[in-house]
């Protein structure tokens, strides 16, 4: 067996293994979570009969920043946000959602979750809704998922 002051090469073999998977591990640290978010009147409440959807992305990060954005199909959308709220439950709009293009709502620059609404977040107690003329509680919902 070979040494070299006093490390055998299996030791330093493991002690790079466990630098490189630890490192590895960093790379995604700042990511809490990129959630795929589907919405539909079903998910509301109480549930809205509708043919609108929606889809998107939205990413929540270990320092609490949000980003991303959704894009809806068959509704005349008059407003978009995320809200906090248990699956069927409503609540309180937390982060609102900028229009910037034909059916799409984007998180605004900036946005910011505090910490209850992150700790809400990691439960799968936040929701992105997506209100009309007709439907002005929401037509359509996405729970987010952590």
């Amino acid at each position: 067996m070979s040494t070299m002051s006093g490390i055998t090469r299996g030791m330093l073999a493991a002690a790079v293994a466990a630098l490189v998977f630890t490192l590895a591990g960093c790379a995604d640290m700042g990511t809490s979570g990129a959630g795929k978010v589907t919405l539909s009147g079903s998910q509301e409440v109480p549930p809205v009969t509708t043919a609108a959807s929606g889809s998107g992305t939205i990413m929540v990060n270990v320092d609490k920043s949000v980003s991303g954005s959704v894009t809806t199909t068959g509704v005349a959308a008059t407003a978009a946000h995320i809200h906090t709220g248990a699956p069927g439950q409503n609540g309180p709009v937390i982060i609102p959602l900028a229009k910037t293009g034909d059916g799409t709502w984007s998180v605004v620059a900036g946005a910011k979750l505090t910490d209850a609404q992150y700790d809400n977040y990691k439960a799968g107690n936040l929701y992105v809704n997506v209100h009309s003329a007709a439907n002005k509680g929401g037509e359509i919902r996405g729970q987010l998922k952590p």
